[in-house]
C-alpha cells in the first residue's frame, strides 16, 4: 500500500497541473502575523509612525492596514514573545517612504532610532546615507572597503537611504527608499539563501529577486561569506553573502545568510510568527504542495469565515496559505 501511495504521489507531481485544469496563479502577500502583549497599543504605535495606515480587523483579529491592502495581524499573547532578531528566519519588516530622510528626523525627535553601526568601534548613524556610500551592487562595506573609503576621503551622500526604529514587543522596523508609504518588505535570514530562493520559486511560484542568476539544486549550496560588512544593526557587522529573495506582488522577502553557527529556530511563537499568503484555489494548492513533499505545520482548518493551512519554509519559517474570498 505504501509503495502504491508513493507512486500515486509521484504521478501527481509529474503531471501537475492536472489535465484540463488551469495552472495555479502565484499567491498574493496577505499579511504578516505578529505576536503582541497589547495589540491595540501596537496598532496605535504603527499608526502614529506611518500615518497612511489604519486600524482594521481580519477574521476577528486586530490588524493594521497598509495603503497597498497588505496587513499586519496581531495575535494577543500573555507574555512578551521571544524577539532575538537572529534566532529565526524572520529578521525585521519595513515600510517605504516618499523621502526616508523626512521620517528620519521625526523618529530621531521621538527617540525611536535604532543604532546603525558604521564599524566595529561602535560609531553609528541613524540612516545609511549618513555614512560612506556603498560600492556598486552591495549594501555595505567590509573592513578593507571601509579603509579604502577613508583613504579616498569619501563623503556621505545624505540622500535617501534606510534606517530602523524600535517598535512594540522589541520589533525592528525599517524605513527606506523614495516611494509612496506602504508596507514594503520582510527581511529574513536563511540557512541556504540560494536554495531558499529556489524553494520559494518552485513551491510557491514566487518571483525571484531582480538580477538573480539561474539557480539549480546542484549549485544552490554556497558557503557563507567570510567577511562581514557595515553599516549594520550589530557592532560585529552583518554577513551579506550569499543573498537571495523573492517577491509576492509588491512585497519583497529578501534574505542574507544565517548569522549564527546553528540552524535557525522555528518562527511560531516568536515576535514575527508567520507570513500569510492568499490563494484562490486552496484545495489545488494543498494537492500541489503535498505532492512536492512540503512540510505542513497545520492541516486544513478554518479561520473565521475562511480556510487555511500552515506550511514550513526552508529555514523553519511558518507560511500560512489562506483562501481568498
Amino acid at each position: 500500500m505504501k509503495a502504491g501511495f508513493l507512486a500515486a504521489a509521484a504521478l501527481v507531481l509529474l503531471t501537475w497541473p492536472a489535465v484540463g485544469q488551469p495552472a495555479l496563479v502565484p499567491p498574493h502577500f496577505h499579511h504578516l502575523a505578529l505576536n503582541s502583549t497589547d495589540p491595540e497599543a501596537a496598532i496605535a504605535f504603527y499608526g502614529k509612525q506611518f500615518p497612511t495606515t489604519s486600524r482594521t480587523s481580519w477574521e476577528g483579529q486586530p490588524a493594521l492596514l497598509s495603503p497597498s491592502h497588505v496587513m499586519i495581524v496581531f495575535q494577543k499573547v500573555r507574555v512578551a514573545p521571544p524577539a532575538d532578531p537572529e534566532a529565526t528566519a524572520y529578521w525585521h519588516f519595513g515600510w517605504s517612504a516618499a523621502d526616508s530622510r523626512v521620517p528620519l528626523e521625526t523618529f530621531r525627535a521621538r527617540n525611536l532610532l535604532v543604532p546603525f553601526y558604521t564599524g566595529e568601534a561602535g560609531d553609528f548613524v541613524g540612516i545609511s546615507s549618513d555614512t560612506y556610500p556603498y560600492p556598486p551592487g552591495v549594501p555595505g562595506r567590509t573592513r578593507a572597503q571601509l579603509e579604502e573609503a577613508a583613504a579616498q576621503k569619501l563623503e556621505p551622500r545624505r540622500l535617501g537611504g534606510n534606517g530602523y526604529i524600535a517598535g512594540p514587543d522589541r520589533a525592528i522596523i525599517e524605513f527606506t527608499g523614495n516611494a509612496p508609504e506602504r508596507f514594503d518588505h520582510v527581511h529574513m535570514w536563511q540557512d541556504e539563501p540560494n536554495c531558499a530562493q529556489l524553494w520559494y520559486m518552485t513551491h510557491l511560484l514566487a518571483t525571484p529577486r531582480r538580477g538573480s542568476a539561474p539557480i539549480s539544486e546542484d549549485s544552490c549550496k554556497v558557503a557563507r561569506g567570510a567577511e562581514p560588512s557595515w553599516p549594520s544593526l550589530d557592532k560585529k557587522g552583518t554577513y551579506r553573502s550569499p543573498t537571495g529573495g523573492v517577491s509576492f506582488d509588491d512585497v519583497a522577502m529578501n534574505w542574507y545568510s544565517n548569522q549564527k553557527d546553528k540552524p535557525l529556530a522555528p518562527t511560531v511563537g516568536h515576535l514575527m510568527d508567520h507570513v500569510s499568503l492568499s490563494v484562490g484555489d486552496l484545495d489545488a494548492w494543498i494537492l500541489k504542495l503535498k505532492a512536492e513533499g512540503v512540510v505542513f505545520l497545520k492541516p486544513l482548518h478554518r479561520i473565521g469565515s475562511t480556510r487555511a493551512v500552515m506550511i514550513q519554509g526552508p529555514s523553519h519559517e511558518a507560511i500560512e496559505l489562506v483562501e481568498a474570498h
